[in-house]
């Protein structure tokens, strides 16, 4: 890759296409929030919850994930985290966002949908005032519980459709296939929501080929595994397939060694 200077990167617009804005709780807030919410969390100091991310694999970081998570309780806090992202990514020149959240993580911890629908949504009317950013929000539906809880939260949903653009399947990948959803995704559809699905991040190919011909997504998260498969990566090609690829997070995770050793390039040849 050609090497480009920090101030040029720096001032490119940029759209953010994935990002979860629970995994984007920083240490600092997540102690703030603990503190506010008399939450006792696993941490006894931001330095520990910084060591903690120094994740082995995708499940170490879902369980930090959740762990964070738990500081969430009032709509406040829910603003509180996506201003913070908002003004962060403002800073770095995002002028377009499209932000997954899960609603099943706060839900199944006693926290109403409403109160964090209200508290996002606040944070993007937020965004769009101060920053003149575009933003869309995708819910997305946790793959590690089953379809009847997707399609509880699909109801719950009902009244806020109107201000999101689509779903998405996201949490452990391994065991849990596309196939699983196919029926709360085509129900989404017919709501007139757009979708998407992580797959072939730690899953295998045929988890990309599922999502494509199961879930009939409109765009494939990661899909870093299509490589293994030289026909799903024509087809792909072919439709012109849109896949949110994240290096930093693949190394991040051990989904790769090396950023170095990153397969983006293939991809985009």
């Amino acid at each position: 890759m050609t090497d480009l200077p920090a101030d040029f990167c720096a001032a490119i617009p940029k759209a953010e296409l994935h990002l979860h804005i629970e995994g984007s709780l920083e240490p600092e807030l997540m102690m703030a929030l603990a503190a506010r919410n008399r939450v006792v969390t696993p941490f006894a100091s931001v330095e520990e919850v910084r060591a903690a991310y120094r994740f082995t694999d995708l499940q170490s970081f879902l369980d930090i994930y959740y762990a964070g998570a738990a500081v969430l309780l009032t709509e406040e806090d829910f603003r509180d985290l996506a201003v913070a992202y908002f003004d962060r990514a403002a800073a770095d020149g995002v002028v377009h966002a499209e932000i997954f959240f899960d609603p099943q993580t706060h839900t199944h911890r006693g926290v109403p949908f409403d109160v964090v629908v209200r508290g996002l949504l606040a944070a993007v009317d937020d965004a769009k005032a101060r920053h003149g950013m575009t933003v869309h929000l995708i819910m997305s539906y946790l793959r590690h519980l089953d379809e009847e809880d997707a399609f509880a939260t699909l109801r719950m949903a009902e009244p806020w459709l109107d201000r999101f653009v689509g779903v998405g399947l996201d949490s452990s990948e391994l065991g849990n296939p596309p196939a699983k959803f196919a029926r709360v995704f085509a129900a989404s559809r017919e709501r007139g929501l757009k979708l998407c699905a992580h797959a072939g991040e730690e899953g295998p190919a045929e988890y990309v080929r599922e999502a494509l011909d199961v879930l009939k997504v409109d765009r494939i998260d990661h899909g870093n595994r299509c490589l293994d498969d030289p026909a799903l990566v024509a087809r792909l090609a072919r439709k012109a397939m849109t896949l949110t690829v994240c290096p930093l997070s693949n190394v991040a995770l051990r989904n790769v060694a090396r950023l170095e050793d990153h397969p983006i390039d293939r991809m985009l040849d």
